[in-house]
């Protein structure tokens, strides 16, 4: 299986600690955070992976090449970005890369997590949906893309970043995910940029009457985005 790993984003909220350095190689407990996902990806069998940049993409261009042989096994490519196409668009624009997977994983990469990927892509596959939709528990709903569902795990609606008379559940998305190949047809039928998995794909799927799966995670999930987290995150042992 392929995985995208998404790694353009600016850190704005992290700019102390972005000035220099990209959010995805910002250490945590020593590591590098995009380490954490190559490790995880491949401990679950991804071989192939794509990686989007562009705030200071060189960076993690050096890094990549510096530890090839750390990552032996791994085949890694680099899509740079000279303006971001969203979430969304870096697939759409990709879409050479997955020629050939009926299923790949897409994985926002400022996000600490153990999640069991072999779980959730055999989730997945039980289900055949278009999209299979890593989801947590959120106390803070209405800064997250929530979703709401059945008791077969069938999304019934996503709402990015909802107003709070309109938050539907408590349920977030995780910024993982299982993509079948069909959504190709949709990615190339919306002419947006930048294109956004949470504000544009997801909804217009339910419109279009494809079933999604939500995948309810037991496992560590911190989004590094702002300073407290950042420091949370340095007592998580993964």
């Amino acid at each position: 299986m392929k995985a995208l790993i998404l790694s353009a984003g600016l850190g704005t909220r992290l700019r102390q600690l972005t000035e220099t350095t990209p959010k995805s190689l910002l250490p945590i407990n020593g590591k590098p955070l995009l380490s954490y996902h190559l490790e995880s990806l491949y401990k679950y069998g991804v071989r192939d992976i794509l990686i989007n940049t562009h705030y200071l993409h060189k960076q993690i261009n050096e890094f990549v090449k510096n530890n090839r042989d750390r990552f032996n096994g791994l085949t890694i490519q680099i899509a740079f970005e000279k303006e971001l196409l969203g979430s969304a668009g870096t697939l759409k624009k990709n879409a050479p890369f997955f020629k050939g997977e009926d299923d790949f994983l897409v994985v926002y990469g400022d996000n600490l997590t153990n999640i069991n990927y072999g779980k959730l892509i055999a989730a997945h596959k039980e289900k055949n949906g278009i999209a299979t939709i890593a989801s947590y528990v959120e106390e803070h709903p209405e800064g997250k893309g929530i979703i709401s569902f059945n008791e077969n795990g069938k999304i019934l609606k996503f709402i990015e970043k909802p107003r709070s008379n309109k938050i539907i559940s408590k349920y977030a998305n995780a910024g993982i995910y299982v993509l079948n190949s069909r959504i190709f047809k949709y990615l190339n039928s919306i002419d947006k940029t930048p294109l956004d998995f949470g504000h544009d794909i997801f909804p217009y799927l339910l419109v279009k009457n494809e079933e999604m799966y939500v995948y309810k995670m037991d496992e560590i999930l911190l989004d590094i985005g702002t300073p407290e987290s950042y420091n949370d995150a340095q007592g998580i042992s993964i």
